[in-house]
């Protein structure tokens, strides 16, 4: 059975979603040694902003920056995309071939249509993924069943109330660097293209503001929340010193 393990697959709905939400958390889970690779569901074909063929390039910068091991693309339609079984499907071919521990996802609740949706296909496609009698076949061989031990949910731009923090005061640059890799879909003072939510200058400022302000209530310099739908377990207070 073909497989290609990592550490952490991150979601997105759209080019640009891991980024903003959880690039800072994997630029650190890399620069522990941990293998991440990156899953977009959409070419954000539907963006006021940019083009698919863009998208894709400033994409593949943005993985570059943050480090992640690959970076793929499963052509769902933006906005229209459902949480059907081909859709789960998909996902679950995924999952088995990288058997990843941890599994990021978009946030559960917020303003775009697809950041919700998506976050319950994952999710779903997660708990799908474990049960044997579901039956994948990838390069003509039977995939193994495997379930995360964790789905994280990030904040995107609904200010939900985080189940944890990750402290990014290390990589909050290197998460602005891959941010403004996206040229088409942030800030530019020179271009002539239609506004957006996230094209102002306060969009981007906000990002880094939101990383300095979970930081600051938890005691480091930036920060990264995340919602889960299972209680996490821990096997030590340790974790807290």
């Amino acid at each position: 059975m073909p497989v290609e393990p990592v550490d952490i697959l991150a979601f997105g709905a759209h080019p640009d979603d891991i980024e903003l939400g959880c690039g800072g958390s994997i630029a650190a889970a890399v620069a522990q040694g941990k293998k991440v690779g990156l899953v977009d569901l959409t070419q954000g074909e539907l963006g006021t902003r940019g083009s698919a063929a863009l998208r894709k390039q400033e994409a593949e910068e943005g993985a570059r920056i943050l480090g992640a091991s690959f970076r793929k693309n499963l052509q769902f339609r933006d906005g229209f995309f459902i949480n059907d079984e081909t859709h789960q499907r998909s996902i679950i071919e995924l999952l088995r071939l990288h058997q990843p521990k941890i599994v990021l996802c978009n946030a559960i609740a917020d303003r775009h249509i697809d950041h919700g949706r998506a976050s319950q296909l994952v999710s779903d496609a997660c708990f799908l993924s474990g049960l044997s009698k579901i039956t994948t076949v990838l390069q003509g061989e039977n995939q193994n069943a495997w379930r995360p031990a964790a789905v994280y949910h990030y904040i995107q731009w609904n200010e939900l109330q985080p189940d944890f923090v990750m402290d990014i005061s290390d990589h909050l640059e290197i998460k602005m660097k891959a941010v403004e890799a996206y040229t088409s879909q942030f800030y530019d003072p020179t271009t002539t293209a239609p506004d957006t939510p996230i094209s102002s200058k306060n969009f981007l400022e906000s990002v880094r503001y939101r990383a300095r302000n979970l930081g600051r209530l938890s005691g480091v310099e930036a920060a990264e929340g995340f919602t889960v739908q299972k209680t996490p377990l821990i096997q030590s207070f340790d974790v807290f010193s």
